[in-house]
């Protein structure tokens, strides 16, 4: 859970940290949009839950032989590509860093549209510029259009989307991980990895957050997420859900 927190530690030690630093603070600023009874889909250790107050938070999440789950705190796993809950029973889905991992994008969202009631929120984040992960089970990177084309299709309204690490900050995002995996590669004593590691990683670090303030609209179509607040149009959403 510590690996989701942006703070001081981090800073230091995290080679995620400016991609978990951006998804941390968007989605605690959206937080208060979704209320009532919430889903959280693909919900793995339940990163944010602390910043929902809501009535009921219900995590489900699929089998992926990719990486255990045995220890995190899932309330339901999905069978047959169905969320074992009728129509109309959530107020707000939250959705993050989950939907790259699903192989029939048309699938999940008809699933979610039907569980979520009429105008519902549903809260999506997903990598644009990222690496592989998760392998075999790493499917697909989505551009701010097609995310938007898409969710339209099932029936989402987008009210507010945002592209979440400017253009330096996802360069520098990606050099801090490419200094770490040379760490792990090509030094086998752990002691000496951690300490050059200590001072390669926030400086690297601290250069993303420096140049991504100085330089912040450099590039606004190379980012590392999208984050998408949307709301289900009933009617739409119940004729998609028909086909």
């Amino acid at each position: 859970m510590s690996n989701y927190i942006p703070n001081l530690k981090a800073l230091f030690v995290n080679p995620y940290y400016i991609i978990r630093r951006g998804l941390y603070y968007n989605i605690k600023d959206l937080a208060p949009s979704l209320t009532g009874r919430l889903l959280d889909f693909g919900c793995g250790s339940k990163p944010y839950k602390h910043f929902f107050s809501v009535a009921e938070y219900i995590g489900v999440d699929m089998v992926n032989p990719a990486y255990t789950k045995q220890s995190e705190n899932i309330d339901y796993f999905i069978k047959d590509g169905k969320i074992p809950f009728p129509d109309n029973y959530f107020d707000s889905v939250l959705c993050t860093e989950v939907l790259e991992h699903v192989f029939s994008i048309d699938e999940v969202l008809t699933e979610i549209s039907r569980v979520l009631k009429p105008n519902g929120r549903f809260l999506i984040t997903l990598p644009f510029v990222w690496e592989e992960h998760e392998m075999p089970y790493d499917f697909a990177r989505y551009s701010s259009v097609a995310l938007i084309t898409i969710l339209r299709k099932h029936g989402f309204e987008v009210i507010e989307h945002r592209k979440i690490g400017n253009s330096f900050e996802t360069i520098y995002q990606l050099k801090v991980m490419e200094v770490y995996y040379w760490l792990v590669r090509c030094i086998s004593n752990i002691f000496i990895r951690k300490k050059i590691g200590l001072i390669l990683i926030p400086l690297y670090n601290l250069r993303a957050i420096i140049m991504g303030k100085l330089f912040s609209k450099n590039n606004p179509n190379l980012y590392l997420n999208n984050v998408i607040l949307s709301s289900k149009i009933g009617n739409l959403s119940k004729e998609v859900s028909k086909r």
